[in-house]
């Protein structure tokens, strides 16, 4: 995609060709900063404080990061893995692809670790792409649709799972984009996603320098805009779904999903094959939600009006703060998935016609 009219995509190598780059999106919106990541040491950091984010980036940065760390130590290849799967619980994206390295690299002699590592997260990052770009493809019909009888299309997404939460494209707003660049009428209402605003921030940046109207609302109003009519249809990401079609988001889909439910709203979910975990069902008992800092709840960070980042509390002094980053949303919520195979119920019946390999 597209900022200020240079095509980027979310990571790519330095030009010595072993460093990652990557656009640091604690900045964004206010500031596009470039960051090199030359250690595992620095890639976990940049996962860890959200420089880096949205599932299946995270587990394309944390692919290269073995990489890296298999330039100087390909001998500790079963330590690199298990200390960068730790460094976010929730998503499985990062599991996902750190197995996927060890897998390929595991039985090899060390020499041979660090060509075959990058040329795998390579793979994961392409693959990536080509993803996100048929998923927007496969969700396409569904804004078509409501544009032919309705002319414009008002789409709600929660958080940010556009082009920066992955390679390129993104899942949620792959559709919008493609939509969009066919010349239908579509506005989305953006939810801010407190506590760290990635709908603010984020989704209205990638959004407006694709030039795709858009309105930033508070978190709570998206069920005032359900009642009036003013939302014909949900779109969100996901960071971890079930094998009976549980989805794990960012914190508040769960509640958008009821009051879609309640004015009967389509409430689609949009993933990568990457995002699946057939090996758990009821995610609400068994997917881990991740607890993040409550400095994130008390705290805010933004340019004042002379531009500079000042950080300012929001809450009373001395009140404690809880900081759940994710909630699950159950399958009989949500319409149905949209993959890069195709549209399919939130069900494992659902799930094991697009994936029977996975189902298997």
């Amino acid at each position: 995609m597209k900022i200020n009219g240079t095509y980027y995509r979310s990571l790519w190598l330095d030009d010595d060709g072993w460093s990652l780059r990557i656009l640091d999106q604690t900045l964004l919106p206010w500031r596009v900063e470039v960051l090199r990541l030359s250690s595992a040491e620095q890639v976990a950091h940049a996962i860890t404080s959200m420089q880096v984010r949205g599932a299946p980036l995270i587990g394309a940065v944390a692919a290269y990061g073995v990489a890296i760390a298999m330039r100087s130590a390909p001998q500790d290849l079963d330590r690199i893995v298990a200390w960068l799967g730790e460094t976010r619980p929730t998503a499985i994206n990062l599991r996902w692809a750190l197995a996927r390295l060890h897998a390929r690299l595991a039985p090899l002699p060390v020499a041979e670790r660090e060509a075959a590592a990058y040329a795998e997260a390579a793979a994961i990052a392409d693959d990536d792409a080509e993803t996100c770009r048929l998923i927007g493809q496969h969700g396409l019909p569904l804004l078509q649709e409501i544009a032919a009888r309705k002319g414009r299309v008002n789409v709600l997404t929660h958080c940010n799972a556009g082009w920066l939460a992955t390679v390129d494209y993104g899942t949620a707003l792959s559709p919008i984009y493609q939509a969009f660049d066919a010349g239908i009428d579509v506005h989305v209402w953006v939810d801010e996603t407190r506590p760290r605003n990635q709908g603010a921030a984020l989704t209205a940046f990638e959004l407006g320098a694709h030039g795709v109207p858009h309105t930033v609302i508070a978190d709570n109003a998206g069920g005032h805009y359900m009642q009036h009519g003013e939302v014909d249809i949900c779109i969100v990401g996901t960071d971890r779904v079930t094998r009976r079609g549980d989805v794990a988001n960012k914190i508040g889909t769960y509640l958008k999903a009821l009051a879609a439910a309640d004015n009967e709203v389509p409430f689609w979910v949009a993933l990568p094959h990457s995002t699946l975990d057939m090996q758990v069902d009821d995610g609400v008992k068994e997917i881990p939600i991740e607890e993040r800092s409550a400095a994130e709840v008390t705290h805010l960070t933004g340019p004042d009006d002379a531009g500079k980042l000042t950080r300012i509390q929001v809450t009373a002094p001395g009140s404690r703060a809880a900081n759940p980053a994710f909630d699950v949303t159950p399958a009989r919520l949500v319409t149905g998935l949209i993959t890069e195979r195709g549209r399919c119920e939130a069900s494992p019946a659902g799930l094991a016609a697009l994936y029977p390999d996975k189902a298997a």
